[in-house]
């Protein structure tokens, strides 16, 4: 097929870009940044690159038509750098502009990078959290609440355009043998910062598997049918299967914890955030103790996807390949 992928000069994008031209498609990669030549990757299919700005909608337009399948990635991880309002603007505004213009086009099927973020930091979150529990998102954190916000956008257009088939990915945390991210920073840290009285478990998916994800989520049929290769339309929790509390971290990275009562750090959060010795505010701390647990047991037996690497496997091989991370 023909398939745009927004965000595709990013970490996950270049996977995506690369996956899908393997795998036969004819992919066109948009970006703001757009890295110099094109052509064959990996396989039968091809890659065009072209400059693209999310946020204007007749740019977006353009981009879209002419394509069976939109993957849309491109997002904002961490607004700091720019601004939350410019930050909403690609993230929101953008992704409005996405799904009008696959409705504009008649894109026969969208896929979406959501996050596990989207389901907020409360804490009533079931453990684990599955797909039918409604995403509130958390204010205080930008990217929650404009994924919580951008999967409102998605719902109502299943309800006004259910010719366009949506595979709504709401992804863990992400691990990858060159990955550096805000997560990964923090086992570089002396001692693990933890909520005492909370085990604030994680969920890790390996970068192949988001990538083989993703891949799969465009093949999908018309009317969700789900022959090999291909899955149903849909919503997915993406993680591997199982946890890793942060005491196992702690102890796989032969460092300790350091546990602090939940009221305790948040007023040492807030003299630090108005000191400025720290980037983080007191809302840090529903972030380490209600971070939703995603089972992924959709995304096994529907989408008909188990990940290769479990939770704790992803950790063990990303340390391997980062040593300096271990005490």
């Amino acid at each position: 097929m023909k398939v745009l992928v927004t965000g595709g000069s990013g970490f996950l994008g270049r996977g995506v870009v690369a996956g899908l031209a393997a795998a036969g498609h004819e992919v066109t990669s948009g970006d703001l940044r757009v890295p110099e030549g094109s052509g064959a990757v990996a396989g039968t299919g091809s890659v065009e690159h072209v400059r693209l700005d999310v946020t204007d909608p007749g740019a977006v337009s353009a981009a879209v038509a002419g394509h069976e399948a939109v993957v849309h990635l491109a997002s904002v991880v961490d607004p700091d750098g720019m601004g939350r309002d410019a930050a909403y603007r690609v993230d929101v505004d953008g992704s409005r502009h996405v799904i009008d213009a696959c409705v504009e086009h008649g894109v026969r099927r969208l896929v979406v990078s959501s996050s596990g973020a989207a389901y907020g930091y409360h804490a009533d979150n079931p453990v684990p959290i599955t797909e039918d529990q409604p995403v509130r998102g958390t204010t205080a954190f930008a990217y929650s609440h404009h994924k919580a916000q951008v999967e409102f956008l998605l719902a109502d257009a299943r309800r006004e355009h259910p010719e366009l088939e949506q595979v709504v990915l709401r992804i863990g945390t992400i691990l990858g043998d060159t990955v550096d991210n805000q997560i990964t920073a923090l086992f570089h840290h002396k001692r693990l910062l933890a909520i005492r009285g909370s085990d604030s478990p994680f969920v890790f998916i390996w970068d192949s598997d988001l990538v083989a994800i993703v891949v799969r989520a465009v093949g999908g049929g018309p009317g969700g049918g789900s022959p090999a290769g291909t899955s149903p339309a849909g919503i997915f929790n993406v993680a591997g299967t199982g946890t890793l509390t942060i005491g196992e971290i702690a102890a796989r990275l032969g460092k300790r914890t350091l546990a602090i009562p939940e009221p305790v750090l948040k007023a040492a959060l807030t003299v630090a955030k108005v000191l400025k010795a720290t980037r983080y505010g007191p809302e840090q701390t529903g972030f380490l103790r209600y971070r939703p647990v995603l089972d992924n047991t959709r995304l096994r037996e529907v989408f008909g996807y188990t990940p290769e690497l479990t939770s704790a496997e992803a950790f063990d091989r990303w340390l391997a390949g980062h040593p300096d991370a271990r005490g």
